[in-house]
């Protein structure tokens, strides 16, 4: 392939948050007129590079250079003036202004403050490049509300052409839009790359990636392990160079033996408005079933559907009786009890002390005749900090000041608490430490051990193929496959994350 001038190079960038090495000496270059896929798992560190890149975040070390030049950007603005445009997986439109308006926001964006906005032209060259989109004229006055998300995407794209493009960032460009859609943008990519633009292009859809990309460049846990030009690649070869790494030694799921034969927890036919479509499975008494997804693949919005924070069709059965849930209370009520994904915002209490969180779900149990009573809340939080060793200064120390791991079992006593028989774990140890890790781990595996029926959504496969008896994939807002104890195999559960067909002794049926 001939060597083109880079647009952009990235030497030697590292990032750290906290305990979490994010990239470490990462060195990419793109070039004039290339489309430069990037791949790696869910965790690689492929969001913290754009964000370095695009002006949301400062490298801790390494450097940036544009046109040969050393840059520092002072913010996005910065970065979009100086040739570089990212545009998101989360949609950075004003919903309720039209489509024009939005475009018009971002040619404004990038103007002296003393020019004055001509309509008319701004008219004319909105026109135009959504034009290629397969956007008719009418589109452009229609409140962005009202388009699909796949058109809010296309749009958010469109934004980005307005600007002096040196470097186009697109992330996971087409997760929402349909097979029409998605031919539109790939022919825009093209055209934009035969006019000199340098695309990076992250996707997790590799036959997109073999099909569009010039060279591709795989990240895992933080490092460039792979970087060359797409013909030395296949779609299996780049799922071995993203897995690359065996099972965690923390995982300590010890075998389950013969499960018990009741289905605690069935979801028969699910399906939501937009993506979800016919999700089926059930969970048995001490089973533990993981949700495997990648971004877009429905993973997350089956789990607002399950605890009432998104509407859905289909039947929710408990304990053999089918209920309608329509709010986590009403889940929790049914014996499921919920440990979320957003653990700061939707989980743990963070103004409330380590005693009022552990026993803000079971009031029942300490108040009398409506007025609660302190010594049975502080024998209730005192029996979950000794059971699950929650490091804390005292029962008044308020959860906000814990660690992530201390917070995270707070909200899993809390639950516990209420005596359930499911339990629901959204990415149970996102952002917590190794040895919190560990100890949540040996907390699952004891629950199960007791006979609760145990759902884990989690992006992370190691931690699903270690603690799970079995493992669902979900792609596109459909079952993939079904994968026994036996049947795991990293290779193989991304390859069906990914919609891949020939996937052998992966079932379609629970």
């Amino acid at each position: 392939m001939e060597q083109r001038e880079p647009a952009v190079t990235l030497r030697e960038v590292s990032k750290r948050f906290g305990s979490n090495q994010a990239l470490s000496g990462v060195s990419l270059d793109i070039q004039s007129g290339e489309i430069h896929a990037l791949v790696g798992e869910n965790g690689a560190g492929k969001s913290t590079l754009i964000n370095i890149l695009g002006g949301e975040l400062h490298p801790d070390a390494g450097e940036i250079l544009v046109g040969g030049k050393q840059v520092s950007w002072r913010d996005p603005h910065h970065a979009a003036t100086n040739g570089i445009s990212v545009v998101h997986q989360e949609l950075s439109l004003c919903l309720n202004l039209t489509v024009l308006e939005n475009i018009g926001l971002a040619r404004a964006a990038n103007s002296r403050a003393w020019q004055l906005v001509d309509r008319g032209r701004m008219r004319e060259d909105a026109n135009l490049l959504l034009s290629s989109f397969g956007f008719p004229s009418d589109d452009l006055d229609k409140p962005v509300h009202r388009l699909s998300l796949g058109r809010r995407q296309l749009v958010d794209i469109a934004k980005a052409l307005t600007t002096n493009i040196r470097v186009l960032v697109l992330d996971e460009p087409n997760s929402a839009l349909t097979t029409d859609d998605s031919a539109r943008l790939f022919k825009v990519v093209q055209e934009l790359r035969d006019r000199g633009v340098g695309i990076l292009y992250v996707s997790h859809r590799l036959e997109e990636v073999l099909a569009l990309a010039d060279r591709i460049t795989v990240l895992r846990d933080g490092v460039v392990v792979d970087s060359g030009a797409k013909s030395a690649y296949s779609i299996e070869g780049l799922i071995r160079k993203m897995v690359g790494r065996e099972i965690d030694y923390l995982f300590h799921r010890e075998p389950a033996g013969s499960l018990g034969n009741r289905e605690v927890f069935v979801v028969s036919g699910l399906a939501d408005r937009k993506l979800l479509k016919d999700v089926t499975f059930s969970v048995r008494e001490g089973e533990i079933l993981g949700v495997a997804g990648l971004p877009g693949s429905g993973k997350d919005e089956l789990i607002d559907c399950l605890t009432g924070l998104r509407a859905y069709t289909g039947r929710i059965i408990i304990n053999g009786r089918y209920r309608v849930i329509r709010s986590p209370h009403e889940l929790l009520q049914n014996g499921v009890a919920i440990v979320p994904a957003d653990r700061r915002n939707a989980g743990a209490i963070q103004v409330l002390s380590v005693m009022d969180n552990l026993a803000s779900a079971s009031l029942g149990k300490v108040s009398r005749f409506g007025i609660l009573q302190r010594n049975s809340m502080r024998n209730l939080a005192g029996r979950y900090v000794r059971r699950f060793r929650i490091k804390a200064a005292s029962l008044a120390q308020k959860v906000g000041t814990l660690s992530g791991g201390n917070q995270q079992k707070v909200i899993l006593g809390r639950n516990l608490a209420t005596d359930p028989q499911v339990l629901l774990m959204h990415e149970p140890t996102r952002g917590i430490d190794v040895g919190a890790k560990a100890e949540i781990y040996h907390i699952i595996n004891e629950l199960a051990g007791r006979g609760l029926a145990v759902l884990i959504a989690s992006s992370e496969l190691p931690e699903l193929m270690g603690q799970c008896d079995r493992i669902l994939t979900l792609c596109r807002g459909q079952v993939s496959g079904f994968f026994n104890k036996s049947e795991f195999d990293e290779h193989r559960l991304l390859a069906a994350a990914l919609g891949q067909s020939g996937m052998e002794n992966a079932s379609l049926s629970p």
